[in-house]
């Protein structure tokens, strides 16, 4: 299966307009050749009209085209009304999507109001109850009709209205059918989606569009490659748009990291028609990271690459790291095979930063490029290797982009019966000025992370961000989003929505404040419990909104203590992470790497 038209070549694919509002008069068209729509969500209550209506048109100012606001249930849903009307009174048409979980009778209040509706097909018409059990295939069936029954409906009113549709599964909100047939997999999440979009198609309605959310964006880029695949397939019918999206990324440069992971890798391989950078801090801040993010695709891509036909070194529809021997890297570090990614820095840094290391800290660096035995080559060109164990990179100046030739220099290895680890770069050309931060960080974390997700990479060095200190923990801060190596606490934290049952912003930093020196644990932060304990599967611990004040803590996926005030939460999470062994006293010493 392909899920793009070549994973060296950028192309973007061709797909069928999603209409959505009045394009003439303020709506948008994602997909049909159209440029990468940006959208993202207000935080307050949908019953406070004035702050909904408030909050929606601070993200207009900033470049928001699509504004997404959620309807709980159909009293929510109601007061879409006052709100739309009072976002047009303010002269704005900006188009406004319900995002409608768990009740049909929201969504069909909400359609009467909004230019689209979201829908979770893991949740519509559905109560998790975690059963575990097997479905016959008349059973199986018999669910298919009754969601079918509750979602046709929808699908007619949005018909008659010339309204749109999101089908947006999400990787931990399954529902327990598909759960127990397919597992908690990107299979799954495809498939919950397509029986959505089959019940569409069924009444010749064509106006949605698919997206396949998850936190971590291994899991997500290879739903969205699947569904790509699964598509293309299906028929040239099939093509429909798809909005993209790394869910409950965080706060700070590791929600900024990991959502360019995601997105960026997508992007690259010419896929996504819409975006949203899902970050724990106020909404306009998103739209920023997705300019940012959207302008780097030119300078990542080169869709005149010529690159010989080289077969791929890896399955891109699963993930498995690439075989390699160990070999040493230098005295006392090893590198390939089953250890850690490497972290690897210049002369130059190295220069800048030993005087500051300590014994014992996490984060250091672990080589000096110029002190290794790496070969450099031009992986258009046919190249020999001497044996298994010499280290391999790409040369500077060759004039492909990093994604590109990093992906080609695994497919000759390959081809060569060789299994050498490789050492990523960030950058293979310095023209220009240096990049600012922010760009630098997205820049790294979509070259190195998209080839880390491909399971290509055993060393890895970041030159486009200048700072010896940025560039040294900006390479462990990627390495952990990608969740090939862990050297401080990792947090799950979902975007604030009008279903939060506390300030997301204001308890993430009280949380952090308490568990950051906690090497190796993971966290989810989640304001309530719509996404399903699925997205917080693999987490050891989970802080949940179960109610107004009230806080739900889980181990893994399970809930074991409930509705503790949120004065005491914090604590209350500190004493479970001790009694499972996993704290430690912080010692008052900060990582040397900034």
């Amino acid at each position: 299966m392909n899920y793009c038209a070549s994973p060296y070549r950028h192309a973007r694919r061709d797909t069928r307009p999603v209409v959505i509002g009045d394009p003439e008069n303020g709506g948008v068209v994602v997909g049909g050749g159209e440029p990468i729509v940006r959208q993202s969500m207000i935080t307050c209550s949908t019953l406070d009209t004035d702050a909904s209506i408030e909050q929606s048109m601070a993200l207009v100012d900033v470049g928001c085209q699509i504004v997404r606001i959620t309807a709980q249930t159909k009293r929510y849903a109601a007061n879409l009304e006052p709100i739309v009307a009072g976002i047009r009174a303010r002269g704005s048409n900006v188009p406004v999507v319900a995002d409608i979980h768990f009740k049909p009778d929201a969504a069909m209040e909400a359609v009467k109001w909004c230019e689209m509706v979201r829908v979770n097909p893991g949740n519509y018409a559905d109560s998790k109850k975690f059963d575990v059990r097997e479905y016959t295939d008349e059973e199986y069936a018999a669910e298919l009709a009754r969601i079918e029954e509750e979602f046709a409906p929808l699908v007619e009113e949005c018909k008659t209205r010339n309204r749109a549709l999101r089908i947006g599964t999400n990787h931990g909100s399954l529902s327990d059918r598909i759960m127990n047939r397919y597992g908690d997999t990107p299979l799954g999440m495809v498939e919950s989606a397509l029986e959505f979009a089959g019940i569409a198609r069924e009444r010749d309605f064509h106006n949605f569009k698919f997206s396949m959310k998850s936190s971590n964006p291994k899991v997500m880029i290879e739903c969205y490659r699947l569904l790509a695949a699964r598509l293309a397939k299906l028929g040239p019918d099939w093509n429909y748009p798809l909005h993209l999206g790394v869910t409950e990324a965080g706060d700070g440069e590791d929600g900024r990291i990991k959502s360019a992971i995601g997105i960026g890798s997508l992007l690259c391989d010419g896929l996504g028609d819409t975006i949203r950078v899902s970050l724990t801090e106020d909404s306009p801040n998103e739209i920023a990271v997705c300019n940012d993010l959207i302008a780097q695709l030119p300078e990542l891509t080169d869709p005149a690459a010529e690159v010989p036909d080289v077969p791929l070194a890896y399955d891109p529809f699963d993930f498995a790291r690439r075989d390699t021997p160990e070999i040493e890297l230098t005295d006392n570090v090893q590198c390939g095979s089953e250890q850690t990614i490497r972290v690897v820095v210049t002369k130059t840094a190295w220069a800048k930063l030993a005087p500051r290391i300590k014994p014992g800290d996490d984060v250091k660096p672990e080589a000096v490029y110029e002190e290794l035995n790496v070969l450099e080559v031009d992986p258009r060109e046919q190249f020999t290797v001497n044996c298994d164990t010499q280290l391999v990179t790409v040369k500077d100046d060759i004039g492909l982009p990093a994604i590109t030739a990093f992906r080609l220099l695994a497919g000759r290895l390959k081809a060569l019966g060789r299994t050498n680890p490789i050492l990523l770069k960030d950058c293979l050309s310095f023209a220009g000025a240096p990049l600012e931060p922010n760009i630098a960080l997205l820049r790294a974390a979509v070259v190195i992370g998209s080839l880390l997700c491909d399971g290509i990479g055993d060393a890895v060095l970041i030159r486009g961000e200048t700072g010896a200190g940025q560039s040294l923990r900006l390479a462990y801060n990627i390495l952990q989003a990608a969740g090939c190596r862990s050297f401080k606490t990792d947090y799950v934290a979902c975007p604030s929505c009008g279903r939060t049952l506390f300030d997301l912003q204001e308890v993430t930093a009280r949380i952090k404040a308490r568990t950051e020196h906690l090497k190796g644990v993971k966290i989810a932060i989640m304001g309530c419990i719509v996404n399903g304990p699925g997205e917080m599967a693999d987490a050891d611990f989970g802080y949940v909104g179960g109610a107004p004040n009230k806080i739900n803590l889980y181990v893994g996926r399970e809930p074991v203590r409930f509705n503790i005030p949120e004065a005491e939460a914090v604590e209350s999470l500190v004493g479970l992470i001790r009694e499972h062994g996993k704290w430690v006293e912080p010692s008052g010493e900060t990582v040397p790497a900034g």
